[in-house]
C-alpha cells in the first residue's frame, strides 16, 4: 500500500514548463555594439537645417544635400530630413518608418534633431529633452541596429547666435547634452556638430559668418522678393561649410563609411557661391 506522502506526490499536477524566452532590455553601455558591416549608403533623418532644397528655394540649402559632395564614387545618400520636424513628428507622421523601410544591412543612418523638439510654442513638435527626446533617440538607435545598420547621432547644429562676448552660443544645449548621454550609454558614434559649428562660427566671427545663413536683400536673393533675415537656415556657402564639418567628423569615426569620405573636398570649401545647390 502506498503511503500518504507518495499518494500526494502522484496526485500533484506536473510542474509548468519554463516560460518562453523574452527579449531583455537593450544592451547597456558596458556591452559593445555589434561590429558595423561594410557600408556604401548613408540615410539621414533630420530637420530643415539638414534637408534637401529645390532650386526655387536657392540660396537656402541644408548640410545633408551638400554632404553628397564629400562621398566617394559609388556611395549613395538618401536624405529623409524635412523642415519643421522633431523626433516626435518624424515618428508620428511615419517618416521614420519610411526611412527604416529603406535601411539595408551595413547602411549608415545619421540622426540630427533638437531644433524643433525644443519648440514649446508648437505642442505637436515639442519633446521634453530628458524624457521624450531621449526615449525617441534611443528608439532610433536600437531600430537601426536591429536592421543591422550603423546609427550615428549628430548634435543640433548652431544657429547664428552670439553672446555679449562675441562667442557663438548653444541655443539647444540641453538637447545636445541628452544626445551625448544617449550616445555614451548606448555606445553609439557621435558627431558633436553643435561644438564643431560653434568653433567654426567663432573662428569666422559674428559679422563675417552672416554669409553662412539666410541674410539677403531681395536683390541678392530673387527667390525671396522681400529679402530674408534668418539666423537658423543656411545659405549655399553655409550648407557647404557645415557639410565639410560633418564629413571631417564622419571620416574620423573609424566606421566602414569613414573610408568612403573624400580627403580632399574642394566643393565644400568654396569661398564664393556656385549659384546652385550642386557639388560643382
Amino acid at each position: 500500500m502506498l503511503g500518504a506522502g507518495i499518494l500526494l506526490m502522484l496526485a500533484a499536477p506536473a510542474a509548468a514548463p519554463p516560460p518562453a524566452a523574452v527579449a531583455g532590455p537593450p544592451p547597456t553601455a558596458t556591452e559593445a555594439p555589434p561590429a558595423p558591416l561594410p557600408s556604401n549608403a548613408i540615410l539621414i533623418a533630420g530637420d530643415s537645417t539638414v534637408s534637401d532644397y529645390q532650386s526655387k528655394a536657392y540660396p537656402q540649402a541644408g548640410w545633408g544635400m551638400m554632404l553628397r559632395c564629400a562621398l566617394a564614387p559609388g556611395v549613395t545618400l538618401q536624405n529623409f530630413a524635412i523642415g519643421g520636424r522633431s523626433t516626435r513628428t518624424f515618428l508620428s507622421e511615419g517618416r521614420w518608418d519610411k526611412l527604416m523601410a529603406a535601411v539595408k544591412p551595413g547602411d549608415t543612418v545619421m540622426i540630427q534633431f533638437g531644433h524643433n523638439d525644443a519648440d514649446r510654442s508648437k505642442p505637436e513638435r515639442f519633446a521634453r529633452a530628458w524624457t521624450d527626446y531621449r526615449d525617441n533617440l534611443t528608439r532610433f538607435v536600437w531600430m537601426v541596429r536591429g536592421a543591422k545598420g550603423t546609427p550615428v547621432l549628430v548634435t543640433p547644429v548652431a544657429r547664428h547666435s552670439f553672446n555679449d562676448r562675441g562667442l557663438a552660443q548653444a541655443d539647444f544645449a540641453e538637447y545636445s547634452d541628452v544626445m551625448r548621454e544617449v550616445a555614451q550609454k548606448t555606445g553609439t558614434p557621435l558627431i558633436d556638430l553643435e561644438s564643431l559649428s560653434r568653433a567654426w562660427l567663432d573662428k569666422t566671427g559674428s559679422d563675417a559668418s552672416l554669409r553662412f545663413y539666410m541674410h539677403f536683400t531681395a536683390e541678392q536673393a530673387p527667390n525671396f522678393p522681400k529679402g530674408i533675415q534668418d539666423n537658423t537656415h543656411f545659405s549655399e556657402l553655409g550648407a557647404r561649410g557645415v557639410a565639410d564639418l560633418v564629413a571631417g567628423a564622419l571620416a574620423g569615426l573609424n566606421l566602414p563609411i569613414s573610408q568612403k569620405i573624400l580627403a580632399d573636398r574642394p566643393d565644400l570649401t568654396r569661398t564664393t557661391p556656385l549659384g546652385r545647390g550642386a557639388c560643382h
